[in-house]
């Protein structure tokens, strides 16, 4: 079946996450990608383990990097810097997240392939941009911790995210930006160059948090479960464990307070409106808890849902990829390699496409795994460098 992306030549210099999951989702469309790596070691990532998969991968390495080719090359060298000049002139998209400029030493920065390759869509990954945060290390709990996401997060102390969920951000902002400049191109056959920055990413990404500030000068710090903005709308006790109730209007507050045996909650002016909720938001609480601890949380689940209104169980990720299965969702994919002669299962990309949908063609590589044949695509001879 021809992927969206047949055709189109990635290649892709980025290492860890940010880049790798944004050629990943590319490549899961049928873009051919070709991932440099440092010869004898690799991605950073192929050492973060534990855990790691039956083949000995770490499994944080094989998140983001299936559908992949694989060659090592020394920029340091010139036969190597030959074939990455190479790449760079075939390439239809460039990902690099070295540090800012440090390309340029190899020939490879935005100028010198759009040189070479002037309708290349060519895009950098940093932390801060290529301007004043061009020094700071572009680290994703860095990012979290200085962009301001850990300070609206956790409930006694500023927290993490349990994923870093600035990188995936980011590389979700650098695909969306790749398609655009591809689908720019395509009319215009003009190339340009992308940036996109993990900080950049996560100040977009705070949404309704960052437009507090932005348009009301609110600087909102951090509330455990609860929203700033909405209520019920966080995790409450049970008889037997937690669960999450989400009430997004009036409406189904109303039928909240109906299905757990107390309508006289609509009416209470504490209560009335959303606004009025926020304000009492710890009363509210208190009461709910009240009246949820008559019955555990399955029973709560069933009939709270029944009435229309949201809500559900606290998971873990065994039970979250139970209920994608028990939906129909295919979440988990077995991908079979004939290189390999085994079995990977991936966590399958979640667009669901009905004419050009994902593939999953290949495993994620082994260093250097794809040599021959990437210098086939080039035109170069197997004995190259």
């Amino acid at each position: 079946m021809v992927g969206a992306l047949d055709g189109l030549i990635v290649a892709d210099f980025s290492r860890v996450l940010a880049g790798p999951y944004a050629t990943m989702l590319l490549a899961d469309l049928g873009a051919t990608v070709v991932k440099v790596e440092r010869p004898g070691v690799g991605d950073d990532t192929r050492e973060w383990g534990p855990p790691y998969g039956p083949d000995g991968q770490a499994t944080y390495f094989q998140a983001v990097n299936r559908n992949k080719s694989s060659i090592a090359l020394d920029l340091g060298a010139q036969a190597d810097r030959e074939i990455a000049h190479a790449l760079a002139a075939r390439a239809d998209v460039f990902v690099e997240n070295y540090r800012p400029g440090a390309l340029a030493r190899f020939g490879l920065d935005y100028g010198a392939v759009a040189r070479a390759n002037p309708s290349v869509v060519y895009c950098s990954i940093s932390g801060f941009g290529s301007g004043g945060g061009r020094d700071l290390p572009g680290y994703d709990l860095l990012v979290q911790a200085m962009g301001g996401l850990m300070s609206v997060t956790g409930t006694d102390e500023p927290t993490k995210a349990g994923v870093a969920v600035v990188d995936v951000l980011t590389g979700l902002h650098a695909a969306v930006a790749i398609l655009a400049a591809v689908h720019h191109r395509d009319r215009t056959g003009e190339g340009q160059r992308i940036e996109v920055t993990l900080l950049g990413s996560l100040l977009s990404s705070l949404v309704n948090q960052a437009s507090a500030f932005v348009g009301a000068g609110a600087v909102p710090t951090f509330m455990g479960n609860a929203h700033p903005s909405i209520a019920p709308y966080e995790v409450f006790a049970t008889k037997d464990r937690p669960m999450v109730v989400a009430v997004g209007n009036d409406g189904q507050f109303g039928r909240l307070a109906d299905v757990l045996g107390a309508p006289e909650l609509a009416t209470d002016p504490r209560y009335l409106t959303n606004a009025s909720r926020v304000a009492h938001r710890t009363e509210l609480k208190a009461d709910l808890e009240r009246l949820l601890a008559h019955a555990g949380a399955d029973h709560w689940q069933e009939t709270i849902t029944a009435a229309g209104v949201p809500c559900g169980p606290i998971n873990d990720l065994e039970q979250g990829f139970a209920l994608a299965e028990r939906l129909g969702l295919g979440s988990i994919v077995e991908l079979s390699d004939a290189r390999r002669g085994d079995v990977h299962r991936q966590v399958a990309n979640p667009a669901q496409l009905s004419r050009t949908p994902a593939s999953y063609r290949s495993a994620p590589p082994e260093v250097d795994e794809d040599r021959a044949a990437v210098l086939a695509l080039l035109g170069l001879a197997s004995g190259a460098a």
